[in-house]
Parts: C-alpha cells; structure tokens; sequence
C-alpha cells in the first residue's frame, strides 16, 4: 500500500508548500515556521489540516510522496520533514536509520480514540507513554472482481481467478511487494513474513506463473478502476479504495474475502528526529486524527480511520457500500496484518526481475 500518483505513466513528485512555491530541498519547521506534511496524496486534504490550522493560525507545508521506498530515498538524503505519512510495514526501516523521534500519547487529544488492537499493534511503543508511530487509517488488500464478468468467483471468494487460464490478459496486481509477496506466499501456504530460503523459492515459482497471467502490474487506484470499469480487468489485486470507487459509480463489483481472511495494512504518522518545532508537529498529527477527517477518510476516500470512535458518526448506508461490519474490533483482528517483511531489498530486486516478462 497505498495510493500510487501517476502522471503520464510516469511516477512523480509533487510538493506543495504553504506559499504556494516549489521546494525539492530542505525542509523542516523552525520554531517559528510552519511544519512540514510528507504524505500520500489523499491524506493532504484540508479536512486533516483543519484543526491544525485553526490552532496555529497557518498552512503547513505539504510534500507528496508517490511510494515509501522514494519518500525513505529522499530523507536519507537529507529531506527534514516533521510529520511523514509511511505505513506500519515501513516505518521500522525509518527508525532502524534513525530518522524518527518519540511521540508523547499524551499530547494527543484524539489518541484514545484510535481503535484498542490499532494503539497496541506489536513494535509502535518507544517506551512508557511514547510511541513511534501514530495509526491513522486502515484497509485491506484483496482482490476486486467483476461479479458479472466472472460470477463463479464471487460465489467462491477465490484468489484463483488470478491463475484461471480462461482469465488470462485480464487480471491484475499491485506493483510493491508488500502487496504481491505476501498474497501470493499466502495461496501457496507460506507466511511471507517469516520465510525459509526453500519457501521463497516456492514463492518466486508462483510469481513466474502469475506473470503470463498479467494485464499489467500497477498500483494505481484510478488505473485500476478504469480497467475493471471498462472491463478490461476481470479482476485485480487492489485496496478496498478501488472497490469503494466502483462501488460508488454503481459498478457490478465485489471484494473478496477468502478463507483464512484477506491481509490488513494500517498507516500511521511518525514525527521526524530533526524537527524544528514538535509543538506543532504534534497538533499537526492531532488534527488528522480529528472526527472531521475520521469522517471524511471513511466517506470520501475509502480506508477506514483508526479513530474507530468518530465511525459511530457514520450511516449504515457507508458500511454497506464498503462490505464492512460496525464491530470494527472483531474484522481487525480477522486476517492478516501486513509487516516488515525481512530481507527486502532482496525481494524487490526479484520481483522487478520477474515481472519485466510482462508482454
């Protein structure tokens, strides 16, 4: 996960600062300055900035990333955010390299609102009411298909739609392999989290056999509901946001939920170790974490917010559309969290390997 930003199928950087000025070096608040958001592109919009701006009387600065392995790549070079967006799979890397600082739960008005299982996810903690990572939003990954392009699957909730021969040129995967690696170890059997050298190379057999299967590979939201919209794609891999789009366009669609569960990321907010100002930096992580963009995270973009408290604010008629329960406690703790997986630069160079067979 989470959102790729393509712009003539071509990945790029965008960065928006307060002033209205490009910046692609530097970065971090002063103490007097306003902060700076490193973060997907939908989690920049104002209703996660709201409160934040009404307490400082200012705009943060906001620089979007297209994927974490680029967001990683920029901050090592010296990049100097305050507030960064990575998802629980990625944030160990950052603090493994230093790049992260404590944040103290208890300046955060909304931190008992984030669900139970989410505040005490194995690792966060940085000692006693501290933590490294703030969970803000979830989701799953599994597969969407067309229900009336191919009925059979959405009977059986099977992931072998991927591998059916009367499917080939039609399905679809995500391109990172904290997507692909893990779904695809889990149909063969194999925890990809925890794999023998004799399980990767399981693993690796079952991607080139995926591969001749391949519309195309892309992580891109829009790319992929355009192509199952179209029906290009029978079905693809995607996050419950690709499904949440169709389902609001009144598509012909359904999300797989296959036995055994489908696999659950969670993405969170880290505070930079070089902040000029964590004052700010915490009302900033606050202000994401309000009911307001709690709301609007589940009504607008498609994730589920980790403050599970604002989704009582929320109408029946969302859960619905999206194929969640209201018991948010007990579909958390259905399937599979998606973790750092080890060895992974290893496992990208394979993968881009692998999938440069696509025709």
């Amino acid at each position: 996960m989470k959102t790729g930003w393509l712009l003539g199928g071509v990945a790029v950087l965008l960065v928006l600062v307060a002033g209205g000025w490009l910046a692609l070096r530097g970065g971090g608040a002063t103490a007097s300055g306003p902060v700076t958001l490193f973060q997907w592109q939908d989690y920049m919009d104002a209703p996660f900035l709201k409160d934040y701006e009404a307490a400082t009387g200012e705009k943060p600065a906001i620089t979007i990333f297209a994927d974490e392995d680029e967001a990683f790549a920029k901050m090592r070079a010296g990049f100097k955010p305050d507030v960064m967006g990575p998802c629980y799979y990625e944030f160990p890397r950052w603090k493994d390299a230093g790049l992260l600082r404590p944040i103290p739960v208890g300046r955060l008005k909304n931190w008992n609102k984030i669900s139970p299982t989410l505040r005490n996810l194995p690792g966060i903690a940085a000692g006693p009411g501290q933590v490294w990572f703030v969970p803000h939003y979830w989701g799953n990954t599994s597969l969407t298909i067309r229900t009336d392009l191919a009925p059979e699957y959405a009977k059986s909730q099977s992931w072998e739609i991927l591998f059916d021969p009367k499917y080939k040129g039609r399905v679809s995967v995500l391109d990172g392999v904290d997507d692909v690696v893990p779904f695809i170890a889990k149909m063969i059997g194999v925890d990809a989290y925890n794999m023998s050298e004799a399980d990767w190379r399981k693993v690796q057999a079952k991607l080139k056999d995926l591969v001749p299967q391949l519309r195309f590979v892309s992580s891109d939201d829009t790319a992929l509901a355009q192509g199952l919209a179209s029906g290009e794609l029978v079905a693809a891999m995607s996050w419950r946001t690709t499904f949440a789009a169709l389902r609001r366009e009144n598509r012909p669609v359904a999300y797989l939920e296959p036995p055994g569960g489908m696999f659950t990321y969670v993405c969170g907010l880290v505070m930079h170790a070089g902040t000029g100002n964590a004052d700010k930096a915490l009302a900033l992580i606050d202000s994401a974490l309000s009911d307001a963009a709690s709301v609007y995270t589940v009504e607008h973009i498609g994730d589920e917010p980790a403050n599970t408290a604002a989704m009582k604010q929320v109408p029946d008629s969302v859960f619905e559309m999206l194929q969640i329960p209201r018991d948010l406690e007990t579909f958390l703790k259905h399937g599979t969290f998606q973790r750092r997986l080890k060895d992974k630069d290893k496992l990208i160079a394979a993968w881009t390997e692998i999938k440069s067979g696509i025709q």
